[in-house]
């Protein structure tokens, strides 16, 4: 996933750090104070597009993401 949103947001982050947990199980997706993505919250793993999804809604809300956008 790291891979995936360095390479869609190419322009919009600087880079992905990935943080070991002594918590097993945690999953925190944040950018910069903002929580985006928290598996414990949400009870599951998101789907690589609905990741994309929150990380442009913070990141660049008029990135168009092609196939993986929202469908209306």
């Amino acid at each position: 996933m790291a891979q995936e949103l360095l390479s869609t947001f190419t322009d919009d982050l600087h880079g992905v750090l990935l943080i070991p947990s002594e918590t097993g199980g945690t999953y925190i997706v944040k950018i910069n104070d903002i929580v985006v993505f928290d598996r414990k919250q949400q009870g599951r793993f998101p789907e690589v597009k609905e990741l994309k999804q929150l990380v442009r809604d913070v990141v660049n809300p008029d990135k168009n993401l092609g196939h993986s956008d929202k469908t209306t």
